[in-house]
């Protein structure tokens, strides 16, 4: 990774244009094309560099529900369950911790009666039942970019 690919990250981290074409500006910004900067941001998306470029919306504000679950999944069946979890469109998040209950996930969902569903059919699909859901009480928002 070099100084032009630390550049664009920092400006699709914190300013990415709202325009008809953001990558000619990206690009303007960084001092190349359009097309050298969609090429860069496309090696780094398969690198795993970048994970994913998109807005994030208030759910509670849109009156969606989201919870953080935390499962406590056996070791040779760590591969089927996160394949069966992240099938769902509304998973945004799912990571394996030295734990007990070690993987979590978050799971955004229309409503309480949706989510409720999707976590009983994740327990009937992979028989694993010892999920905890563990709906926020209290929200906070921190700024999780990182200056490159």
């Amino acid at each position: 990774m070099d100084e032009i690919d630390k550049k664009i990250l920092n400006i699709l981290q914190k300013e990415f244009p709202l325009e008809e074409q953001p990558f000619l500006i990206v690009g303007q910004r960084c001092g190349i094309s359009e097309d050298e900067t969609i090429r860069r941001v496309k090696r780094m998306k398969k690198e795993g560099i970048i994970r994913r470029i998109g807005a994030v919306f208030e759910g509670k504000k849109l009156g969606r529900v989201s919870t953080l679950c935390a499962a406590r999944v056996p070791e040779d069946k760590i591969d089927s369950f996160v394949k069966i979890v992240n099938a769902s469109k509304n998973v945004t998040h799912n990571y394996q911790r030295n734990h007990e209950y070690n993987i979590w996930f978050t799971v955004s969902a229309a409503n309480a009666k949706e989510l409720e569903k999707f976590l009983k059919d994740v327990k009937a699909q992979t028989g694993i039942t010892d999920i905890l859901d563990m709906r926020a009480v209290r929200t906070f928002k921190i700024n999780a970019s990182f200056d490159l």
